[in-house]
């Protein structure tokens, strides 16, 4: 899963040297929190909304309104912009991305090419989409969580799906201590290192099926959970482009 995959691509630049009233109107108009800043091209930093709140207030308090709008537009975006501020690249995966910006408390990151060219913009939204894709929602409304013993019994669960004919939508999984908060570079709580979380998200299935299925299963693993929510409130747009394509 990379950047340049799932960034956005057109992505609206401002030169530093752009005053705050029109970072003001651009971020109005295109309704977007944040704007990469060039000089000759090549990005030197980023402004967001917030730069642009935390910094008028001080400066206009004492203004009348004639004087606000003049200083404003005499202020340019390099006066307040962050400066080098974190980027990825396009074949910088989506995991990285989202861990960098986890990491600094940051919630989109400027995408530039090796000459530092910006060529896309990646943000919690598209984090956002990428996740909800890769669990395969929109496909199914059944999830069923497991707790293996080793990755070696992920075959054996093949197995069990495969002898009940089971079309499975998506399967998440990772090592049980992952799913732990880290304090100090450690992992908190001592569990074994070969269990792992298995997330499944299958077709429905007929309740003597499933109850069957379910049973299988916790003979062999450990069944967490099994659920069956409710899509109603999801984008119904999206559903039935789902639905198009399963046809």
């Amino acid at each position: 899963m990379l950047v340049k995959d799932w960034m956005s691509k057109h992505v609206i630049t401002l030169d530093e040297n752009t005053s705050i009233m029109k970072a003001l109107q651009v971020l109005k108009e295109h309704q977007i929190r944040r704007i990469p800043v060039t000089r000759n091209g090549k990005l030197v930093g980023i402004v967001t909304d917030r730069d642009i709140k935390e910094v008028t207030p001080s400066k206009i308090m004492a203004l009348d309104v004639h004087e606000m709008y003049y200083l404003l537009s005499e202020m340019t975006l390099k006066d307040i912009m962050t400066k080098d501020p974190f980027t990825v690249s396009p074949e910088d995966t989506v995991e990285y991305a989202a861990a960098l910006m986890l990491e600094n408390k940051i919630s989109g990151l400027p995408v530039v090419d090796e000459e530092g060219y910006v060529v896309g913009i990646i943000t919690q939204t598209d984090i956002f989409k990428l996740f909800v894709n890769i669990t395969g929602i929109y496909y199914s409304p059944y999830q069923i969580s497991l707790l293996i013993n080793h990755h070696h019994e992920l075959s054996e669960l093949f197995d069990i799906l495969k002898r009940f004919e089971v079309a499975v939508h998506s399967l998440l999984t990772w090592r049980l201590e992952a799913a732990f908060p880290v304090e100090g570079g450690e992992s908190v709580g001592a569990v074994p290192e070969q269990k792992r979380m298995v997330f499944l998200r299958i077709e429905d299935l007929a309740p003597t099926k499933k109850e069957a299925l379910l049973e299988e299963l916790n003979n062999k693993f450990k069944v967490l959970y099994a659920v069956k929510e409710d899509l109603s409130k999801l984008s119904r747009k999206e559903i039935k482009r789902v639905e198009k394509n399963l046809v």
